[in-house]
Order: structure tokens, then sequence, then C-alpha cells
């Protein structure tokens, strides 16, 4: 069998200070990072928080600035 060399995993960076959530343009302080290369989303602290099941469903990795307490992480870690 010949081995199959794979690209290391994406990791995802913290939200920049011009970047604005993708619900409502407030400051984003969480950054999610999908599968299959399929790109990122960025939310405010509020938004995280509110599609938070939903995000853990379909993130790879994710990045929370570290004022804000994001309740996905806990699922994340579970996963």
């Amino acid at each position: 069998m010949t081995p199959t060399l794979m690209p290391p995993p994406e990791t995802a960076a913290r939200p920049t200070t011009g970047e604005r959530c993708d619900r409502c343009s407030a400051a984003a302080k969480v950054r999610i990072l999908l599968a299959d290369g399929a790109g990122d989303l960025v939310f405010c602290g509020h938004h995280a928080n509110k599609y938070a099941e939903q995000l853990v469903k379909i993130a790879v990795d994710y990045v929370v600035d570290p004022e804000v307490t994001w309740r996905g992480s806990d699922m994340m870690s579970k996963n």
C-alpha cells in the first residue's frame, strides 16, 4: 500500500479588529472553521452563543476572543 500524504489540518485564527459578525455586524469575537475547506464564519459573542448548538455540528475548529465565553467550547471538547 502506498502512503497518502495529507495536508495539515487548518486551524482557525482569532477574529481581527475590523471583522464583523456575520449576523449583525457587531465586532467579531468567535471564528468557526468549517469542514472540507468550506471557509469560516465569524460571530459576535451574542450570536455565537445563540447558535452554539448548530455551530458545533459544522465546525472543525474554533477560536474565541479571551474576553468572551462561548458555550460551544464545552460541546466541541466532548465531540
